[in-house]
């Protein structure tokens, strides 16, 4: 099986280097029109240039591929907005969207200041939302679409100094988790990348011999295959030198507590068997979580 985009339009956030510059590169290479949205601001996100997109949207030209660059900042909707706009007003339709535009404000938790908060959140939590929502209704009346969010392991496991960063990642897995419901029926289906990847993000924590495993071209063979027309729905797929894997969020069977020991004291007690993961429920929908404890409780 060959994966192509001919006659498709893929939108890539933050992909005037690394990673979107990667994801870009691909689907133009197979045959794609792409939007290499870039900011282009430092890794902190202050300053700004369209020259990293333009010069992306050079190579994709000069290797016979089409694409257009945009400079839109993603935590502003009137831009994403604009972008998606602009797409269509050129190409007709946009197919996918890659969200993977980031910056990092690192800082221990207790000296994070609520603008080295806001301003993470507001890229890659409401940047990625006010993405989506810009192509959300143009692919439910196309009856097709392919959204692709970037999620993190220091979301799904935490890493020091990265809070605000962690807390937004993990924002775009419940993000993605509504979006497979809404989206459903019209045939618009939604994905996380967890990538490890030397980029201006991880430049300066890795050695050399580290950054060349770490080459973004490793892991947008995933990215690709996620926004294709056979991609799955609702996965989460770490990818980083080489190696690809897929996260699952289970829930304990868990004890349902009679009356009498329906207090802190019972919970303790039964910690153990309320934590045991030997049998585990897969959801995807808040509602069956609430279906299962009604039922415990009704027939007690």
């Amino acid at each position: 099986m060959t994966i192509r985009f001919d006659g498709q339009v893929a939108i890539v956030t933050g992909a005037g280097n690394g990673l979107g510059r990667s994801h870009a590169l691909e689907l133009a290479r197979r045959g794609a029109k792409v939007v290499v949205n870039d900011f282009g601001g430092a890794r902190d996100g202050t300053g700004g240039s369209l020259s990293p997109a333009e010069s992306v949207v050079a190579e994709i030209e000069a290797a016979g591929g089409e694409a257009m660059a945009n400079g839109a900042n993603v935590s502003d909707f009137e831009d994403a907005r604009q972008m998606v706009a602009d797409a269509v007003e050129r190409w007709g339709r946009v197919d996918a969207l890659i969200n993977n535009a980031g910056i990092l404000r690192d800082r221990s938790f207790g000296k994070m200041s609520p603008q080295e908060w806001d301003a993470v959140v507001a890229v890659h939590l409401t940047g990625s939302a006010n993405c989506a929502l810009a192509v959300w209704n143009p692919m439910k009346e196309q009856g097709y679409g392919r959204i692709l969010m970037t999620t993190s392991t220091s979301g799904v496991y935490g890493n020091f100094g990265q809070a605000n960063y962690g807390a937004a990642k993990m924002g775009v897995v419940g993000l993605m988790n509504t979006l497979c419901i809404e989206g459903a029926k019209s045939g618009i289906r939604i994905n996380c990348i967890a990538p490890t990847a030397a980029t201006r993000m991880t430049e300066d924590i890795l050695n050399a011999e580290m950054l060349a495993a770490l080459d973004p071209q490793f892991v947008t063979p995933a990215a690709v295959y996620l926004v294709s027309r056979d991609a799955p729905n609702r996965t989460v797929m770490f990818a980083g030198g080489g190696s690809f894997s897929t996260l699952e969020i289970r829930e304990s069977k868990g004890v349902y507590l009679p009356g009498d020991s329906r207090n802190a004291d019972g919970v303790a007690a039964n910690f153990a068997a309320i934590s045991d993961m030997a049998e585990p429920s897969v959801f995807t929908a808040g509602m069956e979580h609430v279906m299962k404890i009604l039922e415990r409780a009704s027939s007690e």
